[in-house]
């Protein structure tokens, strides 16, 4: 979208409410315009119900308010970034108005429908309902030869693109830097939340990591929620290395990740962040559809406690030298969608 901007492109900026506290936060850093319209402006959505209620009303409003909300093109396409819930809707809200969809981020795969799950099953239904499709890469272009499209390789993630812009703010933040080293921790995905035998693996392992180093716990809404209702957030809270954070907004956790020693998360685009960086990072789940630093910085710990310790007793060998490239997978994507503005 910032870079539609530079460029004076006109756009529809359709916002389906999901994470909203976190699209406000990356609207500021990154200066993008409010949305042209807003399916949902409640609180974030933090629970199963919750989520099946606001899928629905999304439905029904790009159903019955379609014209109003796509602005009554009929030549124009649907830009979907991802594997949320919010790209499964946009994508079928595209169908709904006769709109072609297009697929940011398309070609991703674990193979294991329940590994991450949703995501996984949230991806293969939007690939069916794409048009055209923009892979990061040789190996996810190489998944989508069963689905019928226009097929474009972006060789990055457009997540390069946004950390080289960070690059450009991140000395300026003022945010509380440890003395010491340190590392973070976030956790967040629905398949360690849903999942207590998951989710108390991964405690006593940051419980780990906290012997040797100060841990910077970084907590969203949803996992703070479940840490209190399983009873382990006090537990978390009475340790000394444990330090529990707010959510930042993208900038500032950026200036975090750089001064850090190493990751231990559950997110997909950590794993990237951490690769690009040379971070060591340690994916707290049992399958992954991204390949950016396996086997380099990233080990997949399978819920492995012997896994989990081999990275943490050894984590300087897994600090590598950041990734550079060449291409922009933003200037790719524009450069294609030209022909339908």
């Amino acid at each position: 979208m910032k870079e539609l901007q530079d460029r004076g492109v006109d756009y529809n900026f359709v916002f389906s409410g999901q994470h909203r506290s976190t699209i406000q936060d990356i609207r500021k850093n990154f200066g993008i315009k409010e949305p042209d319209y807003i399916l949902y402006s409640g609180n974030d959505i933090t629970s199963i119900p919750k989520m099946a209620l606001w899928s629905l009303r999304l439905l029904l409003q790009m159903l019955f308010f379609r014209r109003k909300i796509w602005k009554s093109d009929k030549t124009g396409i649907v830009l979907n970034h991802g594997d949320t819930l919010s790209t499964l809707l946009g994508s079928l809200g595209a169908r709904m108005a006769g709109l072609k969809s297009a697929h940011v981020e398309s070609g991703l795969r674990s193979f294991n429908f329940f590994n991450p799950f949703p995501e996984e099953l949230t991806r293969v239904c939007v690939f069916s309902l794409s048009n055209v499709y923009f892979a990061p890469g040789q190996w996810a272009l190489d998944n989508l030869n069963a689905h019928h499209g226009k097929k474009i390789n972006t060789f990055e993630n457009t997540l390069r693109d946004s950390l080289a812009l960070a690059d450009h703010h991140i000395e300026s933040r003022k945010i509380d830097i440890p003395s010491s080293t340190y590392g973070i921790a976030s956790i967040h995905r629905f398949e360690n939340l849903s999942n207590e035998m998951n989710l108390n693996f991964i405690v006593e392992m940051i419980e780990l990591a906290a012997l040797n180093s100060k841990i910077l716990f970084i907590l969203h809404s949803p996992t703070e929620k479940t840490l209190k209702k399983k009873g382990l957030l006090d537990r978390i809270e009475k340790n000394p290395n444990i330090e529990l954070r707010p959510r930042y907004d993208y900038f500032d956790f950026n200036r975090l990740l750089r001064e850090s020693s190493f990751v231990l998360t559950d997110g997909g685009s950590n794993q990237e962040e951490c690769y690009y960086l040379g971070k060591p990072c340690l994916i707290m789940r049992k399958a992954t559809e991204r390949q950016e630093g396996i086997g380099k910085n990233a080990v997949l710990s399978n819920y492995s406690k012997n896994i989990c310790l081999e990275f943490l007793e050894n984590i300087t060998k897994y600090k590598i030298h950041p990734s550079t490239s060449r291409e922009s997978a933003t200037k790719i994507i524009i450069e294609q969608l030209t022909e339908y503005n």
